[in-house]
Formats: C-alpha cells, structure tokens, sequence
C-alpha cells in the first residue's frame, strides 16, 4: 500500500518562492542631502566657468582686437569680430620695432636666468637635505623669510649695485640680481624629504660624492619638481618689465615686454590694434609654454605638501 505525501513534504515547501521584500521608500533626509550634492556640484561648475571667462575674454579680445582698424575698435555698439581678418597690425609692429632683436633678448635671458635659477635652487636644496654644517636651520628661516620680502623692497639697493659695478644697460646687470630663488629653494628642499634616504646612503657606501648623488640619483627622481620650479622661472623671466625697464634703456638689450613701452614711444596710444598685436606676440610664446608644462606643474607643487 503506498500514499502520495508528496503535497506534505518539506521539500516541497523548500521550492516555494519567498515573497519578495518591499523597498523601503526614500527618506526625506536622503533626497534632501542628494539635492545638496546637485546645488553643491551646481555652484562649483558655476564658479569655475566664471573663473576661466574672466580669465580668457580679456586674451580673446587681445587676439580679435590685433586684427582690427582703429575704426573698428571704437565703434558703439561694441563688435567683437573684426570685417576682416588683416594682419596689417603685425606688420606694422614687425616695421616699427626690431621684434627679431627682442625676442633673441627675451629668449637668451629666459633660458640663462631660468637655467641659472634651477641649477642654485637644486644646489641649495641639496646642501640643506643631505649635507650636515652649522646653522642648517637658521639658513632656511632665512629663506623663508625672503619668500616674505616683496622684490619691490629690494629694487633700489640692488639699482644701486648694479650700478656701482657698471653694468647698467649689461645683461648680467639684469640676470645677476634674481639668481636667487628662494622659492625654488623650497620647493625643492620640500620635495628632496620625500626622497628616499636608503638609495642615497647605498650610493655614498659605493664611493658616490655629493655632486655625483645630486646628478645621478636626485635629479632623476625630482623632474616633476624641476619642471614646475623651472615653468615658474621661465614665466617670471619673460614676464620681467620693471628691473630690466630701470637698467636698460638702450633698444638693442630690450626685452619683448620692454618693446611694448618702445612702441608706445614711436607709434603713440592712440593705434591700440598695434599694440594688441605686439601685446600677442609677447604672450603666445609663453603661454604654449605654459599649456604644454601644465601637467608637469601641478604635480611638481604638490609634491612633498606634507612634509615638515
């Protein structure tokens, strides 16, 4: 005699699909905190397209205005786009100043000031990381103090310098007084705490001297530093108006930001498109300079933040 139990048995219940959980429905707190994040997110991208459009229409206006007529200019309403795109103004700046003198100029003392800057920096740094002597830490309080000293402040005792030693209208009277950088001397004293010490000490049990470990092992672990110490020089460099503007007055030493003051004095203030035009041919270079290095400056600055 047999029964069918198979309604009865367990595993007959075993395959009986659960019934499914209900979602628990969103809490206020929740949406609120996520319309938080949205506002938040919001008002960052806000922020930053504000910051990038003052920074970038007064270059594009610089740009579309090199092109344009004096007419075109000071006409009301305002236009943006000049009728045409003629580079008149560029050969007006190319006639009226020696733009192939000044930027040899610019160029000769940007990499010879930069170069030099970078290389006492790195020099300097080293010395305060890895060489033991005397009054180590009072020498970097004083560096850090002249990260404090505007160069304003130092302009007429080194005038006075330069002058005394003649060499005023020299490039060496512009180069020499900014040799030293105490803010490359920083950065780079920052980032070589960060190095390893046990690379350093297994070189000096081989026979390696300081310029050799300096040269061979801190140098290739610090590019991304060296890079954004000499970005910021090369900026600075180019950018120099008011030092080389009290020591130099003679046409063939100019820089290209001292052509801009020489054009004004030939041409006037009233062509404005001219001005515009040489005003882009001292920018452009840099400024490629600066889009191809950016990379290499952030992670440059941020390297060793956080070590004391």
């Amino acid at each position: 005699m047999s029964l069918d139990l198979s309604t009865d048995h367990p595993a007959g219940l075993a395959t009986a699909s659960a019934p499914a959980t209900p979602t628990a429905p969103a809490q206020p707190t929740d949406r609120w905190a996520a319309r938080r994040r949205l506002g938040a997110d919001a008002a960052s991208y806000l922020t930053m397209i504000a910051a990038v459009a003052v920074m970038s229409v007064p270059l594009l206006w610089m740009l579309v205005a090199s092109f344009k007529q004096p007419s075109e200019l000071y006409s009301l309403p305002l236009q943006w786009l000049p009728a045409s795109a003629d580079p008149a103004n560029y050969a007006q700046v190319a006639t009226t100043l020696p733009i192939g003198r000044l930027f040899l100029n610019s160029l000769g003392l940007t990499v010879v000031g930069a170069g030099l800057k970078m290389l006492l920096g790195l020099c300097c740094a080293y010395a305060l990381v890895f060489v033991e002597f005397p009054a180590k830490k009072a020498i970097f309080t004083l560096v850090i103090f002249a990260l404090l000293i505007p160069a304003q402040i130092t302009i007429i005792p080194n005038y006075t310098l330069v002058a005394s030693l003649g060499w005023l209208n020299t490039y060496q009277g512009i180069l020499v007084p900014g040799l030293a950088s105490a803010f490359g001397t920083f950065l780079f004293r920052q980032h070589f705490l960060t190095l390893p010490a046990s690379i350093l000490e297994a070189a000096q049990l081989d026979g390696a001297g300081h310029w050799r470990r300096l040269w061979g092992f801190v140098v290739p672990m610090s590019l991304p530093t060296i890079a954004a110490v000499g970005l910021v020089s090369m900026v600075a460099e180019w950018n120099d108006y008011l030092w080389p503007f009290l020591v130099i007055d003679d046409a063939e030493l100019m820089t290209l930001p001292l052509g801009l003051t020489l054009l004004q004095n030939v041409d006037g203030m009233t062509n404005w498109g001219v001005l515009m035009a040489a005003t882009v041919l001292v920018t452009a270079p840099i400024l490629a300079v600066f889009l191809i290095l950016q990379r290499r400056l952030v992670a440059g600055l941020t390297a060793g933040a956080v070590t004391g």
